[in-house]
């Protein structure tokens, strides 16, 4: 019985269907088919060893008395120890194709059982990853804060003397509560760590979901890289990854990189002469067919990529270095404090300046015990690391964190992945586009609308049939494209790149070309494939009737034509073409050009064999001498709203260029459409080709280059050299890309933007982000949200900066002259939560405004703290200082209450205050801070939450929080107290500052 009998048949040999069987059998069921497929594999390795016995073939490993499945083992040996010698004595790639159940045309079978069965045979394509980061991991990182043990400390020192002094009931309310809020501040911060991981671990799992190409049950499909399994038959091209291990079946000038499995960069040629396709390598030529013999962990990519952690989140952006930067100063100057109120207090302590409740003094010299002189000290070291507790904004790192996050899961809504954290930071401060033209800009739903024959445009039923059938081989052998249908009567569908799908679809519905037929006519003998160096591609076939060799070239109309020196008139006859009949052929190809169409030229030249067996040897194709056999004029027209996305981009301070293949007519004329062009601007400096823009020199280039706005007939490396110049000119360039040849640029780019529908794996990985629609209209709205990460980073800079300096001012000044500070350990440390975390959350999704694109591009050269913010932030301290000074040493007197209900007031001021201020926040310039508030339901969530909480703290918690009840006239007086900001705020707005 054959192993695809097997495979595909296992019921007819009396395996039960697995979704019958019960949960204890399944392993018996998995055994059945690993012995199966084992002994399949073994009796085809058996014949051969029969038939042929070398050294070679003991590198296969095979031993008749293996314990493990043949499968998993053999067959991942075979290609990555690329041994033709061992392939052949299993009897070649076909042999191991029909032992796998493929069929080498029409793919596997494919359905679900099918999928099932070689699943549990073979393994999935997926690699372990290493475990997501557990929630305990993040709290295990809080406790790596210096701080939080110092509070730790601190909190079990107090404990411990309140109890010994007070007895355990009431002894364990102060270190008891420090603890509590500890744990409070811990869970929280490790709360928001953990899901702001968890949902990048998400991004990274899409962006690693690439499509690929295969056939399955003789229909061409895509499907996900997870879903591939052993015995598909994946079809690569220029740019792809290839997704598993695997052997070549046929193609064409198949070219690999192995340099990530190798270290090498050297090209490899893979052929049937060298089968052997290792997952992880990048097709840089050619393209192919492969059979899968080897997935997920059974391949070398799959070891090494399961020992690699891609979340890799503690990356440092820039602005992150900016922060902490800026975090270590504040520290600082925090420490600095502090150990400024620790010498003050304990020069207050020990010369008895410091006196309790009683009035008595606290050291008495040597008549004190030594116990009250611990329980003194560690008072006043716990209120010098309160300080430095409220004063290091520690909320930085999370803000910009949470804005990330919170951002990319917006621009994935608007069809842009990002694929690095700090893309997040750099789309703001773009200052020039280089965008192609195909796809972006375009639909990418091409047509072919003429078509002319000689110097006059043709239809079908005007064409020589002589040149038809020409046209027609042309086009069809010509191609890395296929044409199916599916039933008789049904739809045909066309697969390949936009152009040759437009090609295709053309010949066939309007030349009533068949394919296959064609195909099965002649004998492809050599390909050259196209890439958008060349632009061009070629084949040479052999006719099967009369063993006459042809030569087929298709590519850019202005290339092919250098190539001919004859073509057809439209009455089917061969004339020379010389420099006059040249000439006029460039006037129509200028004038489909300047009609925004895409020309593209057929050539066609018959050669004998001994030039062609020449010509093999020398690995090229006769490219001179050529017939000219038509020319097709491809329409591609422009995406809705490009315009308008164009525009909004140049409105925001943003220059767009085109960098395009096209020809000089084409390019400009499409440019005009879509406003990257003027048509009262200058067009000499605005549209420059490829070739010219690299001849200039060094000086020229620097001089002219922020005038150009078309590259057209670009090559990669006039792609490269543009962003190099602009990048030394200055600018912040973003590059938009999709092929092979655009990864130098995208490197090179401060942001590289790849194509997720017609972008190939290369230029993802090089990309930043991938825009998933192709449309640059996407473009427009995540500039809007980079220029908001920025923006909102800002807004909560300043709002943490107001609590930092009113904070520290207040307790310094309370603890000089009363020698404590009016707010306890467990106070501020629940003004932490407030402003580090919720104020973090709560700032960090603020949504992107129309006028964000009004502004010029962020400057990451300027302060992080503007003129403005400092303006907002010291009139809001200032204000919450003189408050709470005035509380502090006037507020009993003035409401008549006692000490410990004139703390609470203070407490409950300064936590309303900031509350308030985060009102303020939301707008730096703006005098209306209401503005869209009620698009943002989160904030007004967290604002809500937090008022509620700080109600339950003072009323239900006051034992936790060492505070007392407040009456309704006490918390009216408090949110009055707050509430003053909002006034303050407006009218610091209209004090001018540069």
């Amino acid at each position: 019985m054959s192993t695809m009998i097997i495979l595909q048949n296992f019921d007819s040999v009396g395996a039960p269907h697995s979704s019958q069987l019960s949960v204890p059998n399944k392993r018996w069921h998995s055994a059945f088919v690993y012995i199966y497929c084992s002994r399949a594999l073994l009796s085809v390795f058996k014949d051969s060893l029969s038939e042929k016995k070398d050294a070679s073939f003991v590198d296969v490993d095979l031993k008749p008395d293996i314990k493990s499945n043949v499968d998993r083992t053999t067959l991942p040996k075979l290609v990555e120890e690329k041994k033709i010698e061992s392939l052949q004595n299993i009897g070649g790639v076909s042999k191991v194709a029909s032992t796998l159940g493929t069929n080498v045309e029409c793919g596997i079978q494919g359905d679900v059982e099918d999928i099932a069965r070689r699943h549990e045979a073979f393994g999935s394509n997926k690699y372990k990853t290493p475990p997501t980061k557990s929630f305990f991991h993040f709290v295990v990182e809080e406790f790596k804060d210096h701080s939080i043990l110092i509070n730790l400390g601190s909190a079990a020192s107090s404990l411990a003397f309140g109890i010994k002094e007070n007895g355990i009931k009431q002894g364990w309310y102060d270190g008891g509560s420090i603890f509590v809020a500890l744990f409070l501040v811990i869970v929280v911060s490790a709360i928001f760590h953990f899901r702001q991981n968890r949902q990048f671990d998400k991004l990274t799992e899409v962006s690693n979901n690439i499509q690929i190409d295969v056939v399955r049950a003789g229909l061409r499909q895509q499907i996900s890289i997870f879903e591939i399994v052993v015995g598909d038959v994946i079809f690569l091209k220029i740019g792809d990854q290839v997704p598993a291990d695997g052997l070549f079946l046929d193609g064409h000038s198949l070219q690999v990189d192995e340099s990530s499995m190798t270290g090498e960069s050297d090209r490899v040629e893979v052929s049937c002469s060298h089968p052997f396709l290792l997952s992880g390598t990048k097709v840089i030529d050619g393209t192919a067919r492969m059979l899968v013999t080897s997935v997920g962990m059974n391949t070398k990519w799959g070891e090494m990529m399961s020992s690699i952690s891609s979340r890799n989140t503690n990356h440092q952006t820039p602005l992150q270095t900016r922060l902490k930067e800026l975090t270590s100063s504040i520290g600082k100057l925090g420490l600095a404090v502090a150990f400024y109120v620790l010498i003050i207090l304990f020069y207050r302590y020990f010369t008895g300046n410091i006196k309790d409740e009683k009035g008595n003094k606290e050291f008495n010299g040597s008549t004190t015990k030594v116990y009250d002189i611990l329980n003194a000290v560690v008072g006043i070291l716990a209120a010098a690391i309160t300080i430095v507790e409220v004063v290091t904004p520690k909320g930085f790192p999370l803000a910009v964190k949470l804005t990330q996050i919170y951002s990319m899961k917006k621009m994935m809504a608007d069809q842009a992945m990002v694929r690095k954290l700090s893309a997040c930071e750099t789309i703001g401060s773009i200052t020039t586009i280089c965008t192609d033209k195909t796809g972006t800009l375009t639909l990418n739903k091409m047509k072919v609308t003429k078509f002319w024959l000689g110097k006059a445009p043709a239809t079908f039923s005007s064409i020589n049939p002589y040149i038809l059938k020409l046209v027609k081989e042309g086009v069809a052998l010509n191609t890395t494209g296929s044409v199916y249908r599916r039933t008789l009567g049904s739809e045909i569908e066309f697969s390949g790149s936009p152009t040759e799908q437009a090609i295709l679809s053309w010949a066939v519905l309007e030349l009533n070309m068949e394919m296959e037929q064609l195909k099965q006519s002649c004998k492809i003998l050599y390909v050259e494939a196209f890439n958008s160096q060349k632009k061009r591609s070629g084949v040479v076939t052999r006719r099967k009737i009369d063993n006459t060799i042809h030569v087929h070239w298709k590519g850019a109309a202005e290339m092919i034509l250098k190539m001919c020196s004859s073509y057809y008139d439209a009455f089917g006859i061969m004339r020379d073409l010389d420099d006059d009949e040249k000439m006029k052929f460039e006037q129509i190809i200028q004038g489909m050009a300047a009609s925004s169409l895409q020309c593209i030229a057929f050539a066609h030249k018959q050669v004998s064999k001994e030039d062609q067996e020449h010509d093999t040897k020398q690995k090229k194709i006769e490219d001179d001498g050529l017939t000219l056999l038509g020319l097709v004029g491809i329409k591609d027209p422009c995406r809705l709203g490009i315009k308008t996305a164009v525009e909004d981009c140049q409105y925001a301070g943003i220059n767009v260029k085109m960098i395009t293949g096209d020809n000089v007519f084409t390019a400009k004329a499409f440019a005009t459409e879509c406003g990257i062009l003027r048509l009262d601007q200058d067009m000499s400096e605005a549209v420059v080709e490829g070739v010219e823009f690299r001849n200039y020199t060094p000086e020229e280039r620097m001089e002219k280059v922020d005038k150009i706005c078309v590259l057209a007939r670009s090559s990669t490396s006039d792609k490269l050299l543009m962003v190099k110049c602009l990048k030394q000119k200055g600018h912040v360039v973003a590059v938009t890309g999709h092929c092979t040849n655009d990864s130098p640029a995208l490197k090179e780019a401060d942001l590289g933007l790849s194509m997720g529908i017609q972008g190939i794996e290369v230029a993802k990985e090089s990309s930043d982000i991938v825009i998933l629609d192709d449309d640059f209209a996407s473009m427009a709205k995540i500039l809007r949200w980079g220029r908001c990460v920025y923006k909102n980073i800002q807004k909560f800079i300043q709002f943490q900066l107001t609590v930092n300096v009113a904070a520290i001012t207040v307790n310094l000044v309370a603890v000089i002259y009363v020698s404590k500070g009016p707010l306890t350990g467990v106070q501020l440390l629940w003004v932490n939560l407030i402003t580090h975390t919720l104020g973090a959350l709560a700032l960090a999704t603020e949504q992107p405004t129309k006028e964000l694109m009004k502004k010029p591009p962020v400057d990451q050269t300027k302060p992080l703290i503007t003129n403005i913010m400092w303006r907002n932030l010291l009139a809001q301290a200032l204000y919450q200082i003189v408050v709470l000074l005035i509380l502090q040493f006037k507020g009993e007197s003035i409401f008549s209450v006692t000490e410990k209900v004139n703390d609470t007031l203070i407490f409950t001021t300064f936590v309303l205050c900031q509350v308030f201020n985060e009102f303020n926040a939301r707008k730096l310039k703006k005098k209306n801070v209401f503005e869209g508030i009620l698009r943002n339901k989160l904030f007004m969530e967290i604002i809500a939450i937090t008022i509620v909480l700080q109600v339950v703290m003072v009323e239900l918690l006051k034992n936790f929080t060492g505070s007392e009840r407040l009456n309704l006239g006490q918390w009216g007086t408090c949110v009055g107290f707050a509430i003053i900001s909002w006034p303050i705020g407006l009218i610091v707005k209209w004090i001018p500052v540069s």
